[in-house]
């Protein structure tokens, strides 16, 4: 799935008007598993002047790279977390590694040659699935589809659930980013 629509499923399930603090550690645990993925790209675009396509093309699929993504994206980890932030009563990690553990959920069944070791450290084991959500050769135009008419139903449920217009306008920021990214999978 695209990155904002990981945010938005996570806030949908996870975050709570009544509970303070709960909308940004899920947005944040939403995102975490794909912040090693922008770091890295950015400052290898931005600053090193490197091609995106490049980065894309070699760098993103390195040894050196995936050894990361095999950290941020790994299930035993975030479950580890999960289980530490339950054990110590803390609702607001709960919430931030349940957001991770989703975005995993989600990533894993929708990520074919571009898959990541959602197991590791335990194993190295891919799996490279046949759909994708950015691939039309595998199937993007009906995962596309469902993601974005997800993303714009779960905005809807969080614009009338929230009544604070800061958590409003960052829905409304990820749901257009959504739209975005998905019509720009849909180009390419």
């Amino acid at each position: 799935m695209n990155t904002p629509a990981h945010l938005i499923l996570g806030a949908a399930a996870f975050s709570n008007p009544d509970r303070k603090g709960s909308f940004r550690a899920a947005v944040l645990g939403a995102l975490a598993p794909d912040v090693s993925l922008y770091v890295m790209a950015s400052v290898s675009i931005f600053v090193l002047g490197i091609s995106p396509s490049v980065v894309f093309r070699d760098y993103y699929y390195s040894d050196a790279w995936q050894s990361v993504f095999a950290v941020d994206n790994s299930f035993v980890l975030w479950g580890v977390i999960f289980v530490v932030a339950l054990l110590l009563r803390r609702p607001l990690a709960l919430v931030f590694a349940s957001a991770a553990l989703l975005h995993l959920a989600l990533d894993f069944p929708f990520h074919t040659h571009d898959a990541r070791q959602h197991f590791w450290p335990i194993s190295d084991w891919v799996f490279e699935s046949p759909v994708s959500y950015w691939d039309r050769h595998a199937h993007a135009g009906i995962v596309g589809t469902f993601e974005v008419a997800l993303s714009v139903l779960l905005s809807m449920f969080l614009v009338v659930r929230f009544r604070s217009w800061i958590v409003r306008g960052v829905v409304i920021v990820l749901l257009g980013a959504e739209l975005f990214s998905s019509s720009v999978w849909q180009l390419l």
